[in-house]
């Protein structure tokens, strides 16, 4: 069976005050428990916001190595999931729901794209 991999994309700039309330937090625990009971989840994480990161590329054969935060990017990868599902409409259908949990203040998307070979 195919896995996908669900990058949580949000602009970290612009999060609630407060960050994630109690209900949003409970519902993912709720949909993390169900998605793991379908076997459908087979990790799940949030990531450390930009400022706390760093960014290592090549151009013209040279190494560069970046401190964040990546003030030129808005939208930023701040957690994934690893799925296991039978096609990319069911890893949508998961991803879907995992949106739907967050209130309207919220700004975000999850890019769904199979791991290659698995």
């Amino acid at each position: 069976m195919p896995r996908f991999l669900s990058m949580i994309r949000n602009d970290e700039n612009n999060h609630p005050a407060g960050g994630p309330s109690d209900a949003l937090m409970e519902g993912m625990g709720k949909l993390i428990e169900e998605m793991t009971e379908a076997g459908v989840m087979l990790e799940t994480g949030g990531l450390l916001p930009t400022s706390k990161s760093a960014r290592v590329g090549q151009r013209g054969g040279q190494i560069a190595v970046t401190d964040g935060p990546f003030t030129e990017t808005k939208e930023v990868v701040g957690g994934y999931m690893i799925l296991r599902a039978d096609d990319l409409a069911q890893a949508v259908e998961w991803s879907r729901k995992f949106i739907e949990l967050h209130e309207p203040e919220w700004e975000i998307a999850c890019e769904v794209r199979e791991i290659v070979g698995a």
